[in-house]
C-alpha cells in the first residue's frame, strides 16, 4: 500500500456539511460527485497532501443510508491508495481477508475500488483504490 488515500466521512446534508468543512478547512471542495452504483452524492476536499471525501446517501437503499441509521454521521472509511489492486486483492485474500467485491469497480475521483469486510479490519470499513486508466 501506498498511503492513505482519503477518510470518507458520513454525512445526512451535503451541502450543510460542504460549509462546516469550508470552514474547519479554510477551502472548498475541489470535486463534487454522484456514484449511482454506490448510491451517493459526494463532495472532496483537500487538506495538505491529504483528502476528505464526504458521503450522502441519494436513497434509502444506499450502503450509506443503512450506515447512517445505524451508526450515524461520521468516519464511514479510510481509503488506501495501491499501485496494483489485482495483486493486492490477491495478497490480501492470501492473508485471510474477506474482499466485499472482488471485481473492482468504478469508485468517486476516478478511482477503481474493492472493499474489505469491516469485520476482518477491526470494525473499520477499508477500501483500496488505484488512478482508473
Amino acid at each position: 500500500m501506498k498511503k492513505i488515500e482519503h477518510l470518507g466521512i458520513a454525512v445526512r446534508n451535503l451541502e450543510a456539511s460542504n460549509k462546516v468543512f469550508e470552514k474547519l478547512l479554510g477551502v472548498g471542495p475541489y470535486k463534487d460527485e454522484e456514484v449511482a452504483s454506490e448510491g451517493v452524492k459526494t463532495s472532496f476536499f483537500k487538506a495538505g497532501p491529504n483528502k476528505i471525501e464526504l458521503l450522502q446517501a441519494m436513497d434509502a437503499s444506499s450502503p450509506i443510508a443503512k450506515f447512517l441509521e445505524k451508526r450515524g454521521e461520521g468516519l464511514h472509511h479510510v481509503a488506501f491508495a495501491v499501485a496494483d489492486l489485482e495483486a493486492e486483492i490477491k495478497r490480501l485474500v492470501k492473508e485471510g481477508f474477506r474482499v466485499l467485491n472482488t471485481t473492482p469497480k468504478k469508485g468517486a475521483d476516478n478511482k477503481l475500488v474493492v472493499f474489505l469486510h469491516p469485520k476482518d479490519t477491526n470494525g473499520l470499513l477499508v477500501e483500496l483504490c488505484q488512478e482508473a486508466p
